[in-house]
């Protein structure tokens, strides 16, 4: 179970790095995803790019959150091993 949740939360953490880099900055950093509004390139407009961006941030950002509270949980409430001292 603990191989299933760290596995599912270095995913998560990989593709939000991956959308966090793909988004435009604003001040002119990484912005990789940002490129040139040509005339009708791209299949959507920057705004809804940018939409769609920030709405994928927030559901991975709340898996992430969610994810770190279930190890959490996992952690503390599984059974500890006794050593017995007879």
């Amino acid at each position: 179970m603990e191989t299933l949740v760290l596995t599912v939360h270095i995913l998560i953490a990989l593709a939000l790095i991956g959308v966090v880099l793909l988004q435009r900055s604003e001040g002119g950093g990484l912005g990789i995803g940002g490129g040139g509004g040509g005339a009708g390139g791209g299949f959507m407009t920057a705004r809804g790019t940018a939409n769609l961006l920030t709405r994928v941030t927030a559901i991975l950002a709340a898996c992430f959150f969610c994810n770190i509270a279930c190890a959490g949980h996992h952690g503390r409430c599984r059974p500890r091993k006794r050593v017995d001292h007879r």
